[in-house]
């Protein structure tokens, strides 16, 4: 299964384009948002539980990386991480993932590098996680040799700055995020809105009128690229 998995092009989905899909054993549906491979997939998506939802246990060859967008998600039962809780879960660990009360989250199948072993788990409701850099309001969530991701609040019309040699991914947490391209008029992506963009593409992206939240990832598309190639041709 290949779906915008060509990493030299522009690709978005808007949540007027979800198409949400039902896991094989009916545990959890899923928007498939880049995918390359069947049920063992290089993968980004949005995945619903609903509520009194457990997903078996299972395996992260290459990693699991986890934003909660709304609801209660839980790990082993035990611990519980509320909208906002970000994660990285490292190459070869392994959960039980469920959900009492129902959840939405967006999640990155083998997509970390296999040297990496830490887990990550950060509250992005605390303050005290965000920092100012220069006009910039940043919520650092993990930063390596080919990987910068983190949040990014910006305000009323306000420009987003990122360089475009890197690439960038961006997941529209809130508020709204315009995209223009070269000789074409503005695009409006609304919360939800998913939007890759590519090496070197010419593109600006502006604020609406409340400002946006922001996922962004950057840094990772030229090793992203490599990898989606070998994935398709193994």
């Amino acid at each position: 299964m290949l779906i915008n998995a060509d990493f030299s092009q522009v690709s978005t989905v808007k949540p007027k384009d979800y198409q949400w899909v039902t896991s094989p054993g009916g545990e959890v549906q899923r928007v498939m948002l880049d995918r390359i491979g069947n049920e063992s997939a290089r993968a980004t998506s949005l995945v619903k539980y609903l509520p009194q939802t457990t997903f078996p246990k299972h395996q992260h060859p290459s990693g699991e990386e986890i934003l909660v967008l709304s609801g209660v998600f839980t790990e082993n039962s035990n611990t519980h991480f509320t909208a906002g809780w970000y994660m990285r879960n490292p190459h070869n660990s392994s959960h039980i993932p469920s959900s009492e009360e129902g959840a939405l989250i967006f999640v990155k199948l083998r997509q970390m590098s296999q040297t990496e072993t830490v887990p990550v788990r950060i509250n992005t409701n605390d303050l005290e996680n965000w920092t100012n850099i220069g006009e910039r309001y940043i919520c650092p969530l993990f930063q390596a040799d080919n990987e910068y991701t983190y949040l990014e609040k910006i305000d009323s019309e306000q420009r987003l700055l990122y360089e475009p040699a890197k690439g960038i991914e961006i997941l529209v947490i809130s508020g709204a995020l315009y995209l223009t391209q070269e000789n074409q008029d503005s695009e409006e992506y609304e919360a939800g809105s998913w939007i890759r963009i590519p090496l070197n593409a010419q593109v600006h992206f502006q604020a609406g009128a409340l400002g946006a939240k922001l996922y962004i990832k950057t840094d990772h598309l030229g090793l992203a690229a490599t990898s989606a190639l070998e994935h398709s041709q193994s």
